[in-house]
């Protein structure tokens, strides 16, 4: 049987994390075009999979502070994955 739970508590600490260093590496003036383009595309992959996990959590009838604790995950990945969008859009100016 899958832990779902489990599996929310790693992603939710690997989230947080992602965003105390995503910003850093964005704000890095020696950061590559093509280094944003990897980040954005492993970011919207994570958005992707946080996804994925809320379904199933909702899908195996967990409790709503858990369901809302996968949504907040999710968006935490779209919001970075968008500053990743932002800072390439910036790049090609």
């Amino acid at each position: 049987m899958t832990d779902w739970i489990g599996i929310l508590k790693e992603q939710t600490a690997t989230g947080e994390q992602m965003g105390r260093d995503v910003p850093k590496m964005l704000a890095d003036p020696d950061i590559s075009e093509t280094q944003v383009k990897t980040l954005f595309s492993a970011l919207e992959q994570q958005a992707d999979f946080a996804e994925k996990l809320r379904l199933a959590l909702e899908k195996f009838g967990h409790d709503f502070p858990v369901i809302k604790a996968a949504e907040r995950l999710e968006e935490r990945y779209a919001d970075l994955a968008a500053s990743a969008a932002e800072k390439l859009k910036a790049m090609r100016k």
